[in-house]
């Protein structure tokens, strides 16, 4: 069998990740092709700026996704320090009952009520990871390097154009679509059922173990409160924001105030009992996550008689905690395109 020959547009963590899994393969020319690349700062390309950790999302029929990128993060917290992985005990608050992720941490344990937050109902605690983005994504990068996968930016307003973009100057049989946002409206796709959920956090020197995460807070819809250390000297980041719709890509300071206001209230330590003025602040940032009505669209569909496209996005806020999940998804679909594709060479 010839090789099939594959372009992933989009360079956040779900197309970097579909791309390394399908690199481990045999019989792949891979091409990635983004605008925004690792190192970038922009609020549309909403990877640099996630926390990002695990906190199983998924309803118990969409577990998969959660379960399977878990025991790959741990195994690389555990054996791989350069991808920027550390483990960190993790505290959850939540408003309603505890979900299926009990069973899936071996130190999980229910808290008791006088160790759960003021306006919370329960919370649970559990030995997670936290990644320094500014390390992993990079890693990423130079495992697909090492692996063959060819990386070059360009902006691409229809999905069709990706056919002609393979490194090897051969059309692509199959194209994976990992752009996140940019669906909304790249020709070809425009999937109105994609929208923005901000989110505002900030990022300071200051270190702050074990993590924390509650959902939402008592500031008001949309503001919520997290600490998560980053590994490998990357600062805590301070959040946050889950604003549904919201585009506006700008840091607003009266949210920033309140950010961390919220943070050095339930644990002061963390600026030295010194209030907001103890916070040594790196940047204030936004990013934008990419949600999607009816969840993330992993599929299949046909461009045209010789290219197939597989989609893989509409991720929200849990991009990084279900990478590999929805990545060994998308091996999944290629592979069954190889194989109907076996024999056939596409043109021009």
């Amino acid at each position: 069998m010839t090789d099939t020959i594959v372009v992933v547009i989009g360079a956040g963590v779900s197309g970097l990740t579909s791309a390394l899994l399908l690199s481990k393969r045999k019989g792949y020319k891979i091409t990635v092709v983004a605008k925004h690349m690792p190192g970038d700062y922009h609020g549309e390309y909403a990877s640099p700026f996630a926390g990002a950790n695990i906190v199983p999302l998924a309803n118990d029929a969409g577990k998969r996704w959660e379960s399977e990128t878990w025991h790959e993060l741990k195994r690389l917290a555990e054996d791989v320090p350069e991808a920027g992985i550390h483990f960190q005990s993790f505290p959850v608050h939540a408003f309603s009952n505890i979900p299926w992720y009990r069973d899936l941490f071996k130190d999980y344990r229910d808290l008791p009520q006088s160790e759960v937050l003021d306006g919370y109902d329960s919370a649970s605690e559990y030995t997670g990871v936290c990644i320094n983005t500014a390390v992993y994504l990079p890693w990423l990068v130079g495992q697909l390097l090492k692996n063959g996968v060819v990386i070059k930016r360009s902006i691409i307003k229809d999905i069709k154009e990706a056919r002609a973009l393979s490194h090897t100057g051969q059309p692509a049989s199959v194209i994976v679509n990992a752009t996140g946002l940019g669906s909304l409206k790249l020709g070809g796709v425009r999937d109105s059922a994609l929208y923005p959920i901000r989110g505002q956090t900030a990022l300071v020197r200051n270190e702050s173990t074990p993590m924390v995460l509650c959902s939402g807070s008592t500031d008001g819809p949309g503001e919520e409160l997290y600490i998560m250390q980053r590994a490998g000297g990357g600062g805590t980041v301070l959040g946050g924001t889950y604003d549904v719709g919201n585009w506006d890509t700008e840091a607003d300071p009266n949210v920033a105030s309140r950010i961390m206001s919220r943070v050095v209230k339930v644990r002061p330590e963390i600026a030295s009992g010194n209030g907001i003025a103890g916070l040594s602040v790196i940047r204030h940032a936004v990013g934008l996550r990419p949600a999607r009505k009816g969840g993330v669209r992993l599929e299949k569909e046909t461009l045209d008689g010789s290219t197939t496209i597989v989609h893989n996005y509409g991720h929200g806020g849990y991009g990084f905690q279900s990478s590999y999940g929805y990545a060994a998804g998308v091996v999944e679909l290629v592979s069954e395109v190889r194989k109907q594709q076996k024999g056939a060479v596409p043109k021009l």
